[in-house]
């Protein structure tokens, strides 16, 4: 189990099976999971997609366990086109989440610049075959996923807490957090640290954080990639703990949390890192494969 002195964890191991961490000691989960064999960038990495929602029916599983009552598990998803076949990601997610007993709080629509298109652009069929039938909208939104259990007790948190995690209510109403739908620029997927690597841009971690949980609690990403959310929660004054089964983006995730440099030596931002026996190493293995892969996008 993570110790006390630590509170900051990293796990290379297989989030079906959280075991460092205890029933009901998780404030907030953020993440995004691997979207089932994108072809940029988890290129048949599950054997079907009955298994890839195993794997997260497991996880949300686990996920119940850990989280405190009344706390949040927001995942950012998509639903996914390859060779021609489109996977209802989200509203699976959505389905395995409530039969597990969490609640469905909201869904945000993540609304990515026009310019933003990672593939080819599918709208072009309709040009080169203008006629019915021929239509395939390029892609330009994820959805992030916002799901409850149980309900939270307002009670059980402190003025003093409360007065410390509180709310720009300008930078809410400035950049219009209020909507269902938020205008957030992707990270670009050439940039160096996260080449090969689906990562979410700091500003949605940064987000959900303030608005779902408080100032010395403990955020959970259990598919970390290379530690966005770990890196916000601790800039944020969060705790953070993130699982990993590719032990391969170690370095990447080492060097964007900056550990072992300077800047980390107070002990509330040391981390415990853990390597398990059932992490792997897969990004080799998967970027080796996208120039095979690709046909259509998400």
């Amino acid at each position: 189990m993570i110790s006390e002195r630590t509170k900051n964890m990293i796990v290379f191991g297989d989030a079906q099976n959280m075991k460092e961490l205890e029933n009901d000691s998780i404030h907030l989960v953020v993440t995004s999971p691997p979207y089932f064999n994108a072809p940029f960038d988890y290129p048949d990495l599950f054997e079907s997609y009955d298994e890839f929602l195993n794997m997260i029916r497991n996880v949300a599983k686990e996920l119940m366990r850990v989280l405190k009552d009344g706390r949040i598990a927001v995942f950012v998803v998509d639903d996914i086109l390859i060779k021609g076949k489109k996977y209802p990601i989200v509203a699976d997610i959505t389905r395995i989440f409530i039969n597990e007993g969490f609640n469905y709080r909201e869904k945000i629509v993540w609304m990515k610049p026009e310019g933003y298109i990672r593939i080819s652009r599918r709208s072009g069929v309709l040009l080169q075959n203008p006629y019915p039938m021929y239509y395939y909208p390029d892609n330009l939104q994820e959805s992030i996923l916002i799901f409850q259990k149980g309900k939270f007790n307002y009670k059980s948190i402190s003025q003093d807490i409360k007065e410390v995690s509180k709310i720009d209510i300008e930078e809410y109403q400035k950049n219009k957090w209020y909507l269902n739908v938020w205008h957030i620029t992707n990270v670009l997927p050439n940039s160096k640290l996260e080449k090969g690597i689906a990562a979410f841009p700091e500003e949605i971690p940064y987000r959900l954080i303030k608005l779902f949980s408080y100032k010395g609690e403990t955020v959970l990403d259990p598919f970390m990639g290379s530690g966005t959310t770990l890196k916000v929660a601790i800039e944020l004054g969060r705790n953070a703990i993130g699982y990993e089964i590719d032990l391969e983006l170690i370095n990447a995730v080492k060097k964007k949390l900056k550990i072992g440099q300077s800047s980390l030596i107070g002990d509330k931002k040391k981390f415990e890192i853990i390597i398990r026996d059932d992490a792997k190493h897969l990004r080799t293995k998967l970027q080796e494969k996208v120039p095979k892969s690709i046909k259509w996008g998400k």
